[in-house]
């Protein structure tokens, strides 16, 4: 826990950038009747009813000191989408990087383990050389700014019927690059001093 608050308060440092990582998903509904537009004097209406069109799928990367993220909507949240999006974050994200410190919970997906499923061993350990893991406490995956991100992105993008996967993609992607264009960053004001007081009973006692 202390390891990861105070990598929020560490200075920029291109070389060992640190960057969260979250998923989530998005259930995709589709109109049944057709909306009533908007009119002077009143809202767009919509009928309460809808049909199911599945869900999606969507990986969240998020530099909180630099302001910047990319998220990517998949079909599935396998193994194997993760690995193929961790060695995207190694690859085409930050192929400059020394060491990625990448903050995430511990589903069982979240592993080195992962990469050697999908990829051979060299190349699984080329990757995994490239990264440093820090996974939040139990019960703390509010620790990971990427979280954060995924709430603001449900209130701004989000809150509103997506009828399927590729409105989805258009619409996050609209949102990620005016995000990213103004840099928006986090100011994160949860210390370790804080986290001592209010969260002594996840400490262990000695």
């Amino acid at each position: 826990m202390e390891r990861t608050l105070k990598l929020y308060k560490e200075p920029y440092d291109e070389r060992f950038p640190v960057v969260c990582m979250d998923e989530s998903s998005k259930q995709h509904l589709r109109e049944t009747r057709k909306k009533l537009p908007m009119e002077a004097g009143k809202v767009e209406r919509y009928d309460t009813e809808y049909e199911r069109n599945g869900t999606s799928n969507l990986f969240i990367f998020f530099e909180p000191l630099r302001g910047w993220r990319r998220i990517d909507v998949t079909e599935q949240r396998t193994a194997k989408d993760w690995a193929l999006q961790i060695r995207k974050l190694v690859d085409e994200d930050y192929p400059q990087a020394t060491k990625i410190r990448l903050v995430m919970d511990n589903l069982n997906t979240h592993a080195g383990s992962s990469l050697y499923k999908v990829f051979e061993p060299e190349e699984a350990l080329r990757i995994l050389n490239k990264l440093e893991f820090i996974y939040t406490p139990k019960h703390g995956s509010w620790l990971n700014m990427a979280e954060i991100e995924f709430s603001i992105l449900s209130r701004q993008c989000m809150n509103n019927r997506m009828n399927d996967r590729q409105y989805l993609t258009q619409e996050v992607a609209a949102w990620v690059k005016d995000r990213n264009a103004i840099k928006s960053e986090m100011d994160w004001r949860f210390t370790v001093q804080d986290a001592r007081i209010k969260l002594k009973h996840l400490y262990p006692t000695i």
